[in-house]
């Protein structure tokens, strides 16, 4: 079956993407490491011997930044509804992190301890309409920031989720900074200038 126009496009788009090659000659499972790469230059956010917990993990590319930094004493966890194959220092969990069952896994792959850093970079089966994706995104943001409560340290722990611009936008932006001190929002160069996609840096939980 031939190809659509728009198809063709993307497929262009994404063999020709600087982000995509440079992700393949390091060996990166996604150009997504990128995004994870500049955030974690300009914030500090990975640190040696840190906790981390990699919400919507697959293929794995985030995780593959976070061992890389947090080395040897520190501890990633990744789940993720999908298998993941196994990256170095990483302990990967396949399971649904709103569920009891999965988070009490992750507790004890942070050996009890709370972690210092949640990332999620979730995102929905999309449908293609565009009010119904950012609401199910939303709701994924909604549901990694109800894990952040028992999950993340409340005092130094710091929260990295995608949010989709749209109308829940501010609302969700709204509801994140009553449930933490400081809410950033950034856009990394490797996220695609016409994509709707932006990042959330929160940090201060107000409540544990």
């Amino acid at each position: 079956m031939p190809r659509s126009s728009s198809s063709s496009r993307w497929l262009h788009r994404h063999v020709t993407d600087s982000y995509v090659r440079r992700a393949r000659a390091r060996g990166y499972r996604s150009r997504a490491a990128y995004k994870l790469l500049e955030i974690d230059r300009r914030e500090r956010l990975l640190a040696p011997g840190a906790r981390v917990v990699d919400l919507g993990a697959a293929p794995g590319g985030w995780a593959q930044v976070a061992a890389a930094r947090v080395g040897r004493e520190g501890r990633v966890v990744a789940v993720d509804l999908l298998g993941i194959a196994p990256i170095s220092g990483v302990t990967v969990l396949r399971g649904d992190f709103m569920t009891e069952a999965v988070r009490d896994d992750v507790r004890a792959a942070l050996g009890g301890r709370r972690a210092d850093v949640v990332l999620s970079d979730l995102s929905p089966n999309l449908s293609g309409i565009a009010t119904t994706d950012q609401a199910r995104a939303a709701e994924l943001v909604r549901a990694a920031a109800a894990f952040c409560r028992s999950a993340l340290d409340p005092a130094a722990g710091r929260f990295l989720c995608k949010l989709f611009q749209g109308a829940e936008f501010a609302g969700l932006l709204a509801e994140l900074r009553r449930d933490f001190e400081r809410v950033r929002v950034l856009k990394p160069a490797a996220s695609r200038s016409e994509s709707r996609e932006t990042y959330l840096l929160a940090s201060g939980a107000t409540s544990s």
